[in-house]
């Protein structure tokens, strides 16, 4: 297995986001020149295959208003990881994180999504570790 590098995981997303894997409520203002948009629920998935840690929820406000929710990561280490917050080039806030649990076996919903980014950062990376089937322990 070749080394990994944290450049080199970060090109592996950027590369591998599109408008297939986007969320279906922000498709439509999905574009190039800002990838990580509606991508922060499978990539932080993807990267919790990679790390392990726990799945982070924060709520997004814009102008005071609530505007949805973000994903991230808490690696092992304590780090938090967000690798879809430049996303958010419009003064949005994320404020309320939590620690939410992995569901068990396929995602109720984007599914297909997730399963297309893991294969797209593979190609990249080479061979990922195999998706968890049960959730791993939560530290908080």
């Amino acid at each position: 297995m070749t080394p990994w590098s944290l450049i080199g995981i970060d090109r592996a997303f950027r590369a591998s986001w599109a408008a297939d894997t986007c969320s279906p409520d922000d498709v439509a203002d999905w574009q190039p020149g800002n990838p990580a948009w509606g991508h922060c629920d499978i990539t932080s998935l993807v990267v919790h295959d990679l790390f392990g840690g726990d799945l982070m929820l924060g709520d997004v406000h814009h102008a005071g208003e609530p505007a949805g929710y973000q994903w991230w990561n808490r690696l092992p280490s304590g780090i938090e990881l967000d690798l879809t917050s430049e996303q958010f080039t419009d003064g949005q806030t994320v404020t309320g994180a939590r620690i939410v649990k992995r569901p068990l076996g396929p995602l109720p919903r984007r599914w297909n999504e997730y399963l297309l980014l893991r294969d797209r950062v593979a190609t990249h990376l080479g061979s990922l570790p195999p998706r968890p089937t049960a959730p791993q322990a939560s530290r908080g």
